[in-house]
């Protein structure tokens, strides 16, 4: 990466220093903030670090201003129309688009691992019938280190390509046995005749008493949802993969961490939360306008889920897609669920409402995978399993990206501490 680097004159009380100006390939400027405490003995303050970049990466580009999300320079929704998800996981964890022999060979050494250890299937009897899929998900992950530990060898670089080869078609073994735990339902062998995506729904949804084949739909839904998520540079979940990464910790342990992360309603759960205000909606029989009233007002406990975003203060990229699909999937099946009903309702009059406009709440990405997922027969808890599966070759990435990093320094924020200054313990009996 060629940076170029300038200078800006911090002006403190005590002093002033000089700090360097890097501004990066795509002509966004940052402060190099490395020596503030050691030169001042000042550390910035940044709740949420909205302002502070942790890392130099070549793996996502996000502009929010624009619209903008690329993997490794690649806009998605180029994307979305030219590749399968194997492609783009090819792109991040390897830096380049296969050609077609090396697509074939990739995609070849998924379906060879993508068996689980016998004694890893008997682990899943184990959790209770009504256990969170990302309970189980992240539990299994962190497992895998256990059955599969070539990666704590002497000279972990040669097994580097093997585990992550490992992981990426394992997760997906994982991701259907939690579905088929949580159904009280045999397990079903992911299988060579299928894809990826196919292999997943298969594994989901057969049965030894129904003819199930995979809906080209739905499996496009599938690759292109999962390309969706793949990477969007340094959100919770990454950084978190990151943070746990620095401590030198395997891949197995950094990316449970980052499903863990993931789980949270304000992150990964985000479009869980989106259905479950659908259903309460519906359940409460409130008109469109009524909700969108509700939503305008601050003293009224109800969110409206799957509006706005952190990042883009325009429309997310990835929820233009979405939605395409999402009506490419609703035109193409007879939906009669209320549901469905109410939520394309509601982006029609958000979407042209002045005050949703006027703040930037544009339908997020979040707002329509939730819909497609649940038109597809996917439950509410295991949105969240799917975005993990689709976001692991960012998590990878990134993991790989940092045991090259030059710095190798391990994640440590400061604080700006707020409790007391001086106590003295009394005895006990004084207390």
């Amino acid at each position: 990466m060629d940076i170029e680097k300038n200078k800006a004159t911090l002006i403190l009380p005590e002093k002033e220093i000089n700090l360097t100006v890097l501004t990066d390939n795509m002509g966004d400027r940052s402060i190099d903030i490395t020596s503030l405490r050691k030169e001042t003995g000042y550390i910035t303050y940044d709740p949420g670090f909205v302002n502070t970049g942790s890392c130099m990466s070549s793996i996502c580009y996000v502009n929010g201003e624009q619209g903008i999300l690329r993997y490794r320079g690649y806009d998605i929704e180029d994307l979305v129309e030219q590749c399968d998800f194997v492609e783009v996981a090819h792109l991040l964890v390897k830096g380049e688009l296969p050609n077609l022999e090396e697509r074939h060979l990739y995609a070849e050494m998924l379906n060879r691992h993508s068996l689980l250890h016998v004694d890893m299937r008997n682990f899943f009897r184990d959790f209770p019938q009504d256990a969170h899929p990302m309970s189980i998900l992240s539990a299994m992950v962190a497992s895998l280190s256990a059955f599969y530990p070539e990666i704590a060898d002497v000279d972990p670089e040669e097994n580097v390509d093997l585990t992550v080869s490992r992981l990426l078609s394992k997760m997906r073994t994982i991701a259907a046995f939690s579905y088929r735990q949580m159904n009280g339902l045999d397990f079903v062998d992911p299988s060579y005749k299928f894809s990826y995506c196919e292999n997943f729904l298969n594994m989901m949804f057969h049965t030894s008493v129904n003819a199930y084949v995979p809906d080209p739909l739905h499996v496009k839904a599938l690759n292109t949802l999962l390309i969706l998520h793949a990477d969007h540079e340094q959100n919770c979940s990454t950084s978190a993969v990151r943070l746990v990464a620095s401590s030198d910790a395997n891949l197995y342990a950094s990316v449970a961490a980052g499903c863990c992360a993931l789980w949270g309603s304000k992150h990964g759960g985000a479009n869980q939360e989106v259905m479950q205000m659908l259903l309460e909606i519906h359940a409460q029989g409130l008109t469109i306008e009524e909700v969108i009233a509700k939503a305008k007002d601050k003293d009224d406990p109800f969110r409206l889920h799957g509006f706005g975003h952190r990042v883009y203060k325009t429309y997310d990229p990835r929820a233009k897609i979405a939605k395409r699909l999402c009506r490419q999937i609703l035109d193409s099946e007879t939906h009669t669920d209320p549901l469905l009903k109410i939520a394309m309702e509601l982006e029609e009059v958000a979407l042209s409402d002045p005050y949703f406009i006027e703040r930037n709440l544009y339908p997020n990405v979040d707002f329509y995978t939730g819909i497609i997922f649940h038109a597809m027969g996917i439950p509410e808890s295991m949105f969240t399993v799917l975005f993990a599966m689709g976001r692991l070759p960012g998590w990878i990435a990134h993991w790989l990206e940092w045991r090259h990093d030059p710095y190798q320094k391990i994640g440590r924020p400061r604080q700006v501490y707020s409790g007391p200054h001086v106590r003295k313990v009394s005895p006990l009996e004084d207390r």
